[in-house]
């Protein structure tokens, strides 16, 4: 597989593996040594840039995936992410990038991660009560440490991607960003541009919905993320919505593809500097994923798509209120 650069020099392959639904928001999920294998085949394929979290189970996200890449550690690049407390059973508390906070998650991730040092440690969430010029004082004091090489934010605004960068240099933003959901156009994406920091997109298929897997018959499993979202709990808005999926079946029929393939082909058009990082748990998905590289879109199609995508209106909020509420605007 081909390799992309995120901000100045972190070099990952060009599509990396989400790995949040191997234990986490997307039921059922595999055995330890069912995802431990998935993951290890994912890097025989070509794969080298891994995502996961604490908050993802919490923790044990992270603990197969420590497991699954160990033996190639030197060889991969690993991203987590920080930014939630706990309570005493282990349960999630609120949104906290205290310095305090911060330690607490990279020693422990650290150790689930069976590594001494983190490729890529995002904020998940931006704090509102520390400012983001603190939590970049502590990233370049982890740098300083041998501690993590590289930091990102997640979901954040272009302001604070701007005082986070003045601080210590981010290097990559992850964001939500698909056919199925282009709102980082209008500021993040020229922003990132400027700066030069990279961007790893997640849900690049919309959470499955460009798939043509999902249609208004389609029954969620009790625990599906989906069943929180507006886009996918409002009959009306799936079936206004499911405009988009027919566009996306016409594409892939021209480029004798799937779905899939030219969901992910069109995010890697867009910028040389992008990353997008499907999930799934399915070995015969993840090898229909990566042939989104081999789709290839020259700028009078690419001119073509946007022009059809601006003429469908696509409505229903892609996150409950309560989820809502934690993105940052600023």
């Amino acid at each position: 597989m081909k390799t992309r650069k995120l901000g100045k020099d972190l070099i990952v392959s060009e599509i990396g593996l989400g790995c949040m639904g191997l234990s986490f928001s997307f039921p059922p999920f595999p055995t330890k040594q069912e995802a431990v294998d998935f993951i290890r085949k994912a890097y025989e394929k070509g794969v080298t840039f891994f995502d996961t979290a604490e908050i993802y189970g919490p923790f044990n996200n992270e603990e197969i995936l420590g497991e699954a890449l160990e033996p190639f550690r030197d060889k991969v690049v690993i991203a987590t992410k920080f930014g939630f407390s706990y309570n005493d059973d282990g349960t999630r508390g609120g949104i906290d990038s205290s310095e305090k906070n911060i330690r607490r998650a990279i020693d422990g991730c650290l150790k689930r991660l069976r590594t001494s040092y983190i490729d890529l440690f995002y904020q998940h969430r931006v704090d509102p009560n520390t400012p983001i010029e603190e939590v970049a004082e502590v990233m370049k004091q982890l740098h300083k440490e041998g501690k993590i090489k590289h930091w990102g934010l997640s979901e954040a605004s272009a302001n604070t991607i701007r005082k986070a960068h003045k601080v210590f240099p981010v290097t990559a933003l992850q964001s939500e960003y698909s056919l199925f959901w282009r709102d980082p156009e209008k500021e993040i994406i020229p922003t990132l541009e400027e700066l030069g920091i990279g961007f790893v997109p997640f849900s690049p298929l919309g959470r499955g919905f460009l798939t043509g897997t999902i249609d208004l018959n389609t029954k969620l499993e009790p625990g599906d993320f989906r069943l929180t979202i507006p886009r996918f709990q409002n009959k009306e808005y799936l079936k206004a919505n499911l405009k988009l999926v027919e566009f996306v079946k016409e594409l892939a029929e021209k480029k004798k593809t799937t779905s899939a393939a030219v969901a992910i082909g069109w995010v890697l058009a867009q910028k040389d500097w992008i990353v997008p990082i499907p999930g799934t748990k399915r070995i015969e998905r993840l090898e229909e994923n990566l042939t989104g590289a081999d789709v290839k879109f020259t700028q009078e199609e690419l001119n073509e798509i946007k022009k059809r995508l601006d003429q469908i209106e696509l409505i229903g909020e892609r996150y409950n209120e309560a989820t809502n509420k934690a993105i940052d605007r600023t």
